[in-house]
């Protein structure tokens, strides 16, 4: 969708993502300084967004997939985006189907 949209998916996925975590720990910077985070200071939304859903996985007691790290994947030219966005987007969805969403 990202490329499809030519990049507004990312204004989306961003705000819904912050704004989940947000909802669902009561932690995180939610979804409107998430999405001004990512139009002001671009850089930093591939570290705050791996950090904050380790985060969820610590709070449930588990070993975290993902970590502020990880946004170093968006650093390495073409594949990096890609590898940054498998690993958090999967990371997202296990821990979700773990709380009893249903698989996409």
């Amino acid at each position: 969708m990202f490329i499809v949209t030519l990049s507004l998916y990312g204004y989306y996925w961003t705000y819904k993502t912050h704004g989940e975590i947000k909802k669902h720990s009561g932690e995180g910077v939610g979804g409107v300084v998430g999405l001004v985070i990512y139009i002001v200071l671009n850089i930093a939304t591939p570290f705050v967004i791996p950090s904050e859903v380790g985060n969820l996985y610590r709070r449930a007691g588990q070993e975290p997939p993902v970590s502020g790290w990880t946004g170093l994947w968006i650093l390495l030219p073409l594949a990096g985006p890609f590898v940054w966005f498998v690993k958090v987007q999967g990371a997202l969805n296990r821990y979700w189907e773990s709380k009893g969403a249903q698989p996409a």
